[in-house]
């Protein structure tokens, strides 16, 4: 997929500093763009949340999962419920696993 950005002059001074940064992380313009995009838009979610927002599934089936392991006592972790269910695979819960460390950490 491709993005065109349009700036003007006047936001030249964001494009430095994302310039900077891609140069720091060893990272492209654009990978640095959309992990803050991705920071923005994800910061402070839960996992199922992530999962709804990747388009893994919606949130009746998290609101399931959310149930059971309620019902459960909370011993086993939401993504390892909906992993079992066939709802999630073990990739797409590992995804958004990372996508939630990498916003939380910041």
């Amino acid at each position: 997929m491709q993005v065109t950005l349009y700036y003007n002059e006047e936001d030249r001074y964001l494009l430095d500093l994302v310039d900077k940064l891609a140069l720091q992380q060893r990272k492209s313009r654009s990978a640095v763009i959309m992990s803050i995009l991705e920071e923005y838009f994800e910061r402070d979610k839960r996992l199922g949340e992530i999962l709804v927002d990747l388009g893994v599934l919606d949130y009746s089936r998290v609101d399931q999962a959310l149930k059971e392991q309620e019902a459960e006592g909370r011993k086993r972790p939401i993504g390892e419920i909906l992993v079992q269910k066939g709802w999630a695979r073990p990739q797409d819960v590992e995804r958004a696993l990372v996508i939630q460390s990498r916003v939380r950490r910041s």
